[in-house]
């Protein structure tokens, strides 16, 4: 029975808030043909399976689609490997490899490539209000960044993201949305996003941008499969 740990990624100083993030450490217990299924069942915004921890080899599924690159899961797989078996320096999902370290403030990070997040519309509004106001994806967009300023000196922003696209309505913590947005502004940003969640983001080396926050695990347990996912 395949094991299945539960994160909440880019949570408060203090542990709350976050977005949850469900990780298989040993992703090839569970079939190829049964993950979309599996990941549509549990719901969470995304869901990884590991198919080689030690080389950092990794799928990605929303509810509804099978993502190339995606912050959030990224960020919580690599704290969860240097917890639960051993560090690794980059991580390998469809999009390519992206390079990945926990710092001596146990904050996880990854550096992505802002042609990953093509599929992203960042729109930006004059007042934090308005994102608040947003009732969902502006526009009928299907992937969009809905952000302003907080403090613009000191570049704190206020961020939704909706992605209607992926079968997400509103996403708590979008780490692809923090690399997309760093590498467009080119400065370091602290993203309040959705309901509780705190997203450091910054220009990297070579056209790159990185995002981090801190990841706490709320749960690791046996999920059984269906006799069609095992037999898939």
């Amino acid at each position: 029975m395949p094991r299945l740990h539960v994160l909440r990624v880019f949570v408060e100083a203090d542990g709350s808030g976050g977005n949850p993030l469900g990780v298989f450490l040993d992703g090839a217990e569970v079939p190829e043909a049964a993950r979309q299924a599996v990941a549509t069942e549990l719901g969470f915004s995304e869901t990884v399976f590991v198919d080689d921890a030690v080389a950092g080899r990794l799928r990605i599924f929303t509810p509804a689609v099978e993502l190339p690159f995606a912050g959030h899961p990224l960020v919580g797989t690599s704290w969860l490997l240097a917890r639960e078996r051993a560090a690794v320096e980059v991580l390998r999902p469809p999009a390519g490899e992206v390079p990945t370290w926990v710092d001596g403030d146990g904050l996880s990070w990854i550096r992505g490539r802002p042609e990953w997040t093509s599929s992203l519309e960042l729109r930006r509004y004059g007042r934090p209000e308005e994102v608040d106001a947003l009732g969902g994806a502006p526009d009928g967009l299907g992937f969009v960044d809905t952000w302003a300023y907080e403090d613009e000196a000191a570049g704190h922003v206020r961020a939704r993201v909706f992605a209607p696209a992926a079968g997400i309505a509103a996403d708590a913590a979008t780490g692809l949305a923090a690399v997309a947005l760093a590498a467009a502004l080119g400065r370091s940003l602290r993203i309040r996003q959705g309901a509780g969640s705190l997203l450091l983001a910054r220009p990297g080396p070579d056209g790159t941008a990185e995002v981090g926050g801190h990841v706490v695990l709320d749960e690791a347990r046996d999920h059984p499969l269906t006799q069609g996912d095992r037999s898939a």
